[in-house]
Parts: structure tokens; sequence; C-alpha cells
């Protein structure tokens, strides 16, 4: 079965980190958010990987490419972004027989997945404590009967994850009419296929909808509990505890102090005496400096925290200098993720500059 991955979007929520990258490519752990996705269809049974893409398709051509763990990888231009009904009906003409669509910037629990993949048309849901953000599915025996999106009185609490299984007939569904967002909604052509047969409606366990910078940490801390501790990069006199993941070609100086979950990636340098206090993710390239201590942080490539810093509960940009001294933090409340501070790329931050 194909499984179209939707990546197409910019993602203005999650600016202005999208204004580098589309958010589909942005780090969870040890790679992007998309291949998350992927790895989830391939392990589902996916023969083949087409991906929709618009803004930033480059860089996702460039990390797929022509074929993704032993799976081929097809494309399909979005030319303007005008909904997910639009950007699967720009894959329409490589598809053939049942397929699968997953929204590229969601995490989805891959058992869920499989399960998924197993009937002949599906929807997955997630049980939410605020469904009207979301596409709000109603059921009986398991099958959803509705689908409503962003209603002011959800009839449920079960939010449509944006992972399904379509029917061939749904092809001839896609050219539904713009709703009153002005876009084609996939919810909409899930409701012409339910309307006509019986659709399963799988609950997941694991969902998250990545939309917002705290977002982003927030699946970085889950998903960094998940890799496998490797800590051979790391010097005697450095510490590493819980999940740490150091690549080989990282750079951890004496004194160092890593408490997991720590992903540490290629060509990244955490300076002597530093303190990275998980979840953190040093990107490729991306440099922490003597003394400094970071504390639920994404760091994506190239970036850099000055001696003697302190960055808390931010996403900093690629290129993203920030100076030597200098405090960041964004984090409010009890949870260490409710809010997150994001600095542009290419920015530069002064000495002493404090963002709450």
């Amino acid at each position: 079965m194909q499984a179209v991955i939707l990546a197409a979007g910019r993602g203005r929520r999650m600016a202005p980190l999208s204004s580098v990258a589309p958010k589909p490519m942005l780090p969870v752990a040890d790679r992007p958010l998309a291949a998350h996705v992927a790895d989830a269809a391939v392990a589902a049974g996916a023969d083949e990987l087409v991906f929709v893409v618009g803004y930033g398709a480059e860089h996702v051509r460039a990390y797929f490419g022509d074929r993704y763990d032993g799976v081929p990888v097809a494309y399909a231009e979005q030319e303007t972004q005008s909904g997910t009904a639009d950007a699967v009906r720009a894959a329409r003409e490589r598809l053939d027989g049942r397929f699968a669509v997953l929204n590229g910037d969601n995490v989805f629990d891959a058992a869920s997945v499989s399960e998924l993949f197993a009937h002949d048309a599906a929807v997955a849901a997630h049980r939410v404590p605020d469904p009207s953000e979301y596409g709000v599915l109603s059921t009986e025996d398991g099958v959803a009967t509705g689908i409503v999106e962003k209603p002011d009185d959800p009839p449920t609490d079960l939010a449509n994850a944006g992972a399904y299984v379509f029917p061939e007939s749904a092809l001839d569904d896609l050219d539904v009419p713009a709703s009153e967002r002005g876009e084609r909604e996939l919810t909409d052509v899930l409701a012409a296929v339910v309307a006509r047969r019986d659709v399963a409606v799988v609950a997941t366990e694991e969902w998250r909808d990545v939309a917002r910078p705290s977002d982003l940490l927030a699946a970085n801390d889950r998903a960094l509990e998940a890799l496998e501790p490797r800590t051979e990069a790391v010097p005697p006199t450095a510490t590493a505890r819980g999940t740490v993941r150091v690549a080989d070609g990282a750079t951890v100086e004496p004194r160092a102090r890593l408490d997991g979950p720590v992903f540490v990636a290629d060509g990244a340098t955490v300076g002597r005496n530093a303190v990275l206090e998980g979840p953190v993710v040093v990107g490729p390239g991306a440099r922490i400096g003597a003394d400094a201590t970071v504390s639920s942080v994404v760091l994506l490539a190239d970036a850099a925290v000055g001696a003697d810093g302190s960055v808390r509960g931010a996403v900093v940009g690629p290129d993203c200098s920030v100076a030597t001294g200098a405090r960041l933090a964004g984090v409010s409340g009890e949870t260490r993720t409710s809010a997150a501070a994001v600095v542009a790329a290419d920015a530069s931050l002064g000495g002493g500059l404090r963002y709450r």
C-alpha cells in the first residue's frame, strides 16, 4: 500500500523556525519530524512513500532521496497550499489502489499506524481534553459515523489524528469544495467515504500535533527517551547520566555534565564544564560554550550558546548565536515545555538579555 505523507505546508505557528525549513523537517531527537512519520509507515508495511511537497521542498527531497529504508520514494508538488484534500489531490495521478495518508507534522504511535494499515478504510483518533481545535469524530461500535471540523460544541472528545486509510474510490472524492476557511479539507473527503461505507476508528495511545515551538520541545522530550544510549565519545572526565546519545563525530570536553535525555549530533561541541539538563538536542555543528547551562532546549544546525550562557525552554534557530553570558528563558508554569522562547535564524542576542 502507498503512504502519502503531507509535507508541503510552511507551519506559520512554528515561525520563525519555519522560515528556514518546513515544519516537517524540524528535528525530533536524531532525525526530522517527517522521518518519524515515514518510519511508522514503513514499519506498517508501506511499499512506497509519496511525499507531497511545496514550501521548502528541497529540504524534503535532499533528506529522503528516491529510496528511504529500502522503500521507494516519490514526490508530488502542491503548487499552492489550499488544504489537505488539495494536497492529496496533487498526488492523485501517482496513486493506485487503497492508500494511506499521514500528516508529516504529527507524532504517531507506530503500533496504531500498523493497526490502521490493516483496515480497508480507517481513521486514527485520539482523546483530547479540548477537541474544539480539531476535527472531531462521532463513532458507533468502532466505526465512524461522522466528522465535524473544529466545532464550538464537540459531539465527542475524539480528535482526528491526521492518519487515514482510504479505499481507491476516495480518489474521486478529492475535488471537494472549499470550506469556510477557504481550503479543501480532507475531513470532507472522509465524510464522503463514511457516508457510503464502514470506516474503522483506530484509537492512538500516543499522538501529538506539532504546531508550535512548545510542541516541538515536548515531541523531543518523548523521542529522546526512546533512543539507544551511546556515550563512547564522552571522555572519562565528563559525566553522562540517563539516556544520553552522542554521535561519534561530536566533541564533549572535560568536566561537562550531560543529564539525559540528551542527543548530541555529529560535528557538535559541548564545552568544558557545560551542563546539559534534558531534554536537550544539540544539532549538527551546534556549539555549547564552556560553563554554559542549557535545559529543555533544541539547538538547530550550527547554533551556538556562548560561554557562561544559560538557555532554558527554547528552540534556537540555525546559525543563531546566543552571546557570552546571555540568559534566555522560555518556560513558565510547572511543565518544562509549557512555553518556548524562539530565536530566529541568523539572529544574535547580546549579553545579559532575558526573555520570558
